[in-house]
């Protein structure tokens, strides 16, 4: 089993298993403190209901938990517990927790207190709803100062708060069940976590306009309270929609496109080894290598002349990311870029440009940073690599691009990143960000038309916090949020979650997709220090080896029957035609695939945990 583990996560440490309360028709996941998964006849009425504290980088702390008391009754239960932070020179905050629930009504509870005062950029109740089957619903807001409004969850994902100075919100279930959510203890406010890729709209208390971080003072209690209320209207034992079949049905989708390239990204540090591995390089074939340049960060002609090194020994394409200072005038910066370019040898085929500045967020309320206009940028790009087609957007995350919108029409392409660990890294919450992409790149498409899309790079491990001063140190390979090394990154997990990522974003013709490194802590290669089960191949260099491989050719879509658990494609190569499918969960499937016809498989067939499969099937 613990060899298991470590194929399937790269680590031994097991992630705890959530515990499981029912109260009737409800039911909810136990999962350090906070509550998971809370259904009501099956169905997903809310995501989460958990309390946290976050330090001053938005990394959030793991409490110890101390006298955890549950009881479940025939149609209730109760959950008492006392968590305990410890801050920066032993400051400390303790929080009372008490949680009770029957069939229609959910109490979460939390008293915090510290007696040595403690400093937090949020301390409070953070609650999830779901996206899936919600984005678009209406949904009616009650405010702290008693007025109601009916309005809806956003569909495009909205860059600042659809909703402020909340404290109730209902929302439809089912036909014939709607959940009011009611937050006491303080003002809260919504923001849709679809811009970090999170498959969830949190409501969160402490208004962002508000300083942080702050100080909770000793001695001085901090109580809030949430009640989910459960309005069931329906008649006679009706019960939830959903498949209970026990196979995973695959059927042909109607929709089809082109997939995209796969890129590689190289940086400074890396450009060497990724030169020694040229083998390998060479296997995996991408169409694009991506070579980041940071004069911040000391990088400047050593890197440039072995970012030409490397472009050499690729047959693929080459593009350049800077970030650029902006400390002088855009014009003189990218000359002098350009200047180290021409004598280290190194021309790339694509410059894709962003203020240093711009990869940090900017939170509502917040002043934007001193930065030259966008255009001003863009314009000197065009002139100091004439020839050379210009990209823009961000080198962060969507939520940057989507509060920063870029002036596309003096660019060749818009591009951003994504990143699964920023608010939480348990393995459910990861995986489910799969969810949110669909969303993110139709709200590009809906911003910037048919522009050419390129996304990446995009790993589990974060390679730049925008929200704090820094990543994650994580040398115990820990489920870390915000961590610049990820343990998962090892394991078939990162393989499942690959392959689920490019199959989420084929509908938004994406024309350059980037997963990873050849070499280093987001690579396809394992450092000795990081052995795997398949000798020095991490196994997602499988994937993006096949992704590589099936770029430019024709895909279809599938339709699963449980899509949270497997998602599929079909790529056609002709003569062939090949189903490729992907299993998201820690359980092994058993998936009917007879809507295909004949297939190698026959069929049906199992697929391992985290696992992936290509079958052929008869034309």
């Amino acid at each position: 089993m613990m060899t298991d583990a470590f194929a399937l996560y790269g680590t031994h440490e097991a992630e705890e298993h959530p515990v499981r309360l029912t109260a009737g028709r409800l039911s909810v996941d136990l999962a350090k403190g906070n509550l998971r998964t809370i259904r009501y006849d099956g169905v997903e009425v809310l995501r989460a209901v958990s309390y946290l504290v976050r330090d001053r980088d938005w990394g959030t702390y793991s409490p110890t938990i101390d006298n955890l008391w549950v009881e479940q009754g025939k149609d209730s239960f109760s959950v008492r517990y006392v968590a305990h932070c410890k801050g920066p020179e032993d400051t400390r905050l303790a929080i009372s927790v008490h949680i009770a629930a029957t069939e229609r009504e959910l109490t979460f509870e939390a008293g915090a207190l510290s007696p040595t005062g403690f400093e937090t950029n949020r301390c409070g109740f953070c609650i999830l709803h779901p996206i899936v089957g919600i984005a678009g619903s209406p949904a009616k807001v009650e405010h702290v100062d008693g007025n109601v409004n009916e309005t809806r969850f956003p569909d495009q994902i909205e860059p600042w708060q659809p909703f402020k100075d909340m404290r109730a919100i209902t929302h439809q279930v089912l036909p014939g069940i709607s959940a009011e959510c009611r937050m006491e203890g303080d003002t809260f406010e919504m923001e849709d976590q679809r811009n970090w890729s999170d498959a969830s709209y949190k409501t969160y208390v402490r208004p962002l306009a508000l300083p942080w971080p702050y100080q909770i003072a000793a001695h001085e209690p901090v109580r809030q309270r949430i009640v989910l209320s459960i309005r069931d209207t329906r008649s006679g034992q009706a019960t939830a929609l959903g498949s209970t079949a026990a196979d995973i049905r695959l059927e042909p989708g109607e929709r089809s496109g082109t997939m995209p390239a796969i890129g590689l990204l190289v940086t400074p540090d890396e450009a060497k080894a990724t030169l020694e591995a040229r083998n390998l390089l060479s296997e995996i074939a991408p169409q694009e290598l991506l070579f980041h340049f940071d004069p911040n960060a000391g990088h400047g002609m050593p890197a440039l002349v072995d970012f030409a090194a490397v472009a050499a020994i690729n047959g693929g394409r080459s593009t350049l990311e800077i970030a650029l200072p902006c400390k002088q005038a855009p014009a003189i910066e990218t000359a002098e870029i350009a200047r180290q370019m021409q004598d280290a040898g190194f021309r790339p085929d694509a410059i894709l440009i962003s203020p240093s500045v711009d990869r940090q967020s900017t939170p509502p309320g917040s002043k934007w940073p001193e930065c030259p206009p966008l255009e001003e940028v863009y314009a000197a790009a065009h002139e100091a690599f004439a020839g050379i087609r210009i990209g823009g957007g961000m080198l962060s995350y969507f939520t940057e691009l989507n509060r920063k919108r870029v002036p596309a029409d003096r660019l060749d392409f818009v591009s951003h990143c994504t990143n699964p660990i920023v608010h939480a890294a348990d393995d459910l919450s990861v995986m489910q960000t799969l969810e949110a992409l669909p969303f993110i790149t139709g709200s590009v498409r809906a911003i910037y038309g048919d522009k050419p899309y390129w996304i990446g790079p995009s790993t589990i491990p974060m390679r730049q916090n925008p929200y704090g001063s820094r990543t994650m140190d994580n040398p115990s390979g820990r489920r870390i949020p915000m961590a610049n090394r990820d343990p998962r990154h090892n394991g078939r997990f990162a393989e499942a979650f690959a392959l689920g990522y490019a199959i989420r974003i084929l509908d938004a013709n994406i024309e350059c997709l980037t997963l990873a490194a050849l070499t280093g802590p987001f690579g396809l290669i394992a450092g000795k220090a990081e052995p795997t089960d398949e000798g020095g191949n991490r196994p997602l260099f499988k994937v993006v080896k096949l992704l590589s491989s099936l770029a430019g050719s024709p895909w279809s879509s599938c339709i699963s029957s449980r899509p949270s658990e497997l998602l599929a494609f079909v790529s056609r190569q002709p003569p062939a035609a090949t189903l490729h499918v992907v299993n998201l969960t820690a359980e092994e499937q058993s998936i009917d695939i007879s809507a295909f016809g004949s297939a190698s498989q026959g069929t049906s067939m199992a697929l391992a945990p985290f696992s992936t499969a290509s079958i052929k099937l008869a034309v």
